[in-house]
């Protein structure tokens, strides 16, 4: 495999999640798909989706809408050393950062998305990038211990691997959690399960319409 195609969340209520990601966030369901769930799961999961945009008010006007379609304020938009972003909880318990690295805005606000982000949260960096090479995928970026981004290609989503109690500092969640991660990533790819418990399967062929 070379990308992440898509991420599936799965949920309790696979409908109302499916509503909410559209409703907050018009997003493409072919990146973010949605299938029912009754694994147990609790506290952290382990990931955090993040959405990145090109200017401050375009976070701010997805913050708007997530919040109207029923999202939870981890930790409110606000300027920072790298830019300017915020983390909500939705109501099926995914996390979402929303971020953009520019401090000002050049022009109006919109809703639209640059990139979609993966972030996994690991024990090991250093193992899981191993791993995942081996998978297939290229570096792009890497910082030791601390971070890896892996390149993705057009109309797919970005992995990047954090350590977990990192991730989970930056989502302002506490690090501990147990049971299902409630997510499945899918790629060109066998079926497998990375060091972190993490499901692949191979992506599902696109209907075309008659």
């Amino acid at each position: 495999m070379d990308s992440l195609d898509s991420v599936t969340l799965e949920a309790s209520d696979p409908r109302a999640a499916a509503d909410f990601h559209s409703a907050a966030f018009g997003l493409d369901a072919s990146l973010v798909r949605v299938r029912a769930s009754e694994a147990p799961t609790t506290g952290f999961r382990g990931f955090t989706l993040s959405l990145v945009v090109s200017q401050p008010g375009d976070v701010d006007a997805l913050f708007l809408t997530a919040r109207d379609a029923g999202a939870t304020v981890l930790k409110p938009a606000a300027k920072s050393l790298w830019g300017y972003g915020g983390v909500l909880r939705a109501p099926d318990g995914t996390i979402w950062q929303i971020a953009t690295s520019a401090k000002k805005d050049t022009g109006p606000a919109t809703r639209d998305i640059d990139e979609l982000v993966l972030l996994l949260g690991v024990e090991d960096v250093k193992a899981s990038k191993r791993f995942y090479v081996e998978q297939g995928l290229t570096v792009n970026k890497s910082f030791g211990g601390k971070y890896v981004e892996f390149a993705a290609g057009p109309g797919t989503v970005k992995l990047s691997l954090y350590k977990r109690r990192g991730l989970a500092k930056v989502a302002g969640v506490p690090a501990d959690g147990t049971g299902s991660h409630r997510l499945v990533l899918a790629a060109a790819t066998r079926p497998f399960t990375d060091p972190d418990g993490f499901t692949w399967e191979p992506t599902a062929p696109r209907t075309v319409p008659a």
